[in-house]
């Protein structure tokens, strides 16, 4: 036993002697040299490189390493190298979706475009740090990136930068989306924002939307076509944004569809108060802080502020005394058209329908990508031209009264019958009057859900309900055609009256006569014409 020991204590010896030399003969400076050549050494014999994506870079957060995190997660479908591997799930702040990830220290596969690459979740123990203003994890946190060297042209051009554009897509699909609101007065608030936001939590769809199938396809086509069409509106040199104008009658569901655009892509809506905005400065700003991939929404663009049809306004100036060279009259049909203007302005403001043009598709429509333009008015006859040509508003899409495809979506959404649940007879009674109604899905809606515990009752009410529509409006559009006959025939009465008359006068007096008439005529003619302007304006202050 006392050899045993003795022997380790020499061996132990030599040892302690072969350090000591080595380190005389080979000083650490050269150690770490050969080391860093062997490792340049293997480096060129490697068909594999490395790259690093560490969680901080310097003080700051890397944004790429939570585009990778995120990205990853999303990979349910690619295969998990190792036997051992196992998913850390997440469920971030204001999100609605739970994510999986990586455990600490191991690896999952992807793939793209054919090449395979090796994705390594690196976690490691943080040394004592010292004194610093922001401190830092206690682990490090990084991702490496293991690829062939033949493919690293491919993988740092496109594939970091898929990675970047799929993880804003996961994150903006994972996150509650925001309805925002333009400040009252355009204050700011504590950011120095103008738009202030609540969670958007619509749950129009789609698929729920009471809406002709066919129109409504080829709307979810126009609306992949622009999320999807980046590259085709660079290469045409055109701004990155549409225009959708949605007319009909209220109640057809405009704003149940603005909805279901927003779910659909994805988007953040922005609804925009007009009578809020005084300036169109103002107008400008609100657009700047506005983000890409929402939809700016104005709702009821008639009823806003003043922007109705030119023609329509410039009418009473131009119609009034044309031909008469007295310019008093002039200066006061366009001092009187001013203030008109003036009291359709709310709360002093000058927004002007070149700015509101400017808005949509002038230069500063441009300061951002992805963004959609949506009006709604009631009245489309009178918005002015220049605001619905393409460029501005590219779709115009009729909301009608509720036509049969539609009222099966409601029996289907409200009572949870399809239309081959009802009975034959039933279902073609509601066929042959739906159009004859012109009910709007609003007022069948509100029919279903009153009897909704009772799809019988519901249905049999609201076959009832349609009859009686169906029929006041037969009944009215005979007496609106009686009118308008009679009122056709009272004018030609008058016609064949007045000819009569100027046939009847006397030869002698016929030029003095036929003169006083005509006067007499043309006198009736104007006063007619100007009661009829200010008829006319009567209305337009009582729509505004």
């Amino acid at each position: 036993m006392k050899e045993y020991w003795t022997s380790l204590a020499s061996l132990l010896g030599v040892l302690a002697f072969c350090q000591t030399l080595l380190q005389t003969v080979f000083p650490p400076e050269l150690r770490f040299a050969l080391a860093k050549l062997f490792n340049k050494i293997s480096h060129w014999f490697s068909s594999y490189c490395y790259f690093d994506i560490t969680e901080i870079d310097g003080v700051n957060t890397n944004e790429l390493y939570n585009a990778v995190q995120l990205y990853l997660s999303s990979s349910v479908s690619t295969s998990v190298s190792g036997s051992h591997s196992r998913l850390s799930l997440t469920r971030a702040v204001n999100s609605s979706a739970v994510t999986f990830g990586l455990s600490n220290n191991d690896s999952i596969l992807d793939v793209f475009n054919g090449v395979t690459v090796v994705w390594e979740h690196v976690v490691t123990q943080r040394q004592t740090q010292t004194f610093s203003w922001r401190p830092l994890p206690e682990e490090k946190r990084g991702f490496t990136l293991r690829i062939r060297k033949r493919y690293k042209s491919l993988i740092l051009n496109s594939y970091l930068d898929f990675i970047m554009e799929r993880a804003g897509d996961i994150r903006r699909k994972n996150q509650d989306r925001h309805l925002y609101t333009n400040s009252r007065g355009g204050s700011l608030d504590s950011r120095g924002h103008p738009w202030e936001s609540v969670p958007f939590k619509h749950p129009s769809t789609f698929e729920t939307l009471a809406m002709d199938p066919i129109k409504k396809t080829k709307l979810m086509e126009d609306l992949n076509d622009f999320a999807n069409g980046e590259k085709f509106y660079q290469k045409t040199g055109r701004a990155w944004k549409r225009g959708y104008l949605l007319y009909g009658p209220p109640g057809t569901g405009k704003s149940s569809m603005i909805a279901a655009m927003a779910n659909y892509l994805g988007y953040d809506i922005y609804d925009l108060e007009l009578t809020e905005v005084h300036t169109n400065s103002e107008l400008r700003k609100l657009l700047m802080k506005t983000s890409s991939k929402s939809i700016i929404v104005i709702e009821d663009i008639d009823c806003s502020i003043n922007l109705t049809n030119r023609k329509k306004n410039h009418g009473p100036m131009h119609s009034r005394n044309v031909n008469s060279s007295n310019c008093y009259d002039a200066a006061a049909a366009a001092a009187e058209q001013m203030r008109g203007e003036g009291d359709g302005n709310v709360g002093g403001n000058s927004i002007t329908l070149s700015g509101l043009l400017n808005f949509t598709d002038g230069l500063w429509s441009c300061c951002g990508s992805e963004r959609i333009f949506v009006f709604t008015t009631n009245h489309i006859e009178k918005l002015d031209p220049a605001l619905l040509r393409s460029g501005r508003m590219d779709l115009h899409i009729f909301m009608s009264y509720c036509s049969f495809p539609a009222l099966k979506i409601l029996l289907r959404n409200y009572l949870g019958c399809k239309a081959d649940d009802l009975d034959g007879d039933v279902l073609r009674d509601l066929e042959s009057v739906v159009d004859e109604a012109e009910m709007t899905p609003a007022d069948v809606s509100e029919v279903l859900i009153k009897n909704r515990r009772d799809r019988d009752r519901a249905v049999r009410e609201l076959l009832e309900t349609l009859k009686v529509r169906a029929e006041k409006n037969k009944r009215r559009k005979k007496r609106s055609k009686k009118q308008s006959m009679s009122e056709e025939e009272e004018e030609e009465e008058e016609e064949e009256e007045q000819e009569k008359r100027a046939l009847e006068s006397p030869n002698g007096k016929e030029g003095f006569s036929f003169g006083g008439q005509f006067e007499k005529s043309c006198e009736k003619v104007e006063n007619d014409h100007e009661e009829e302007e200010e008829k006319e304006e009567e209305e337009d202050k009582k729509e505004k």
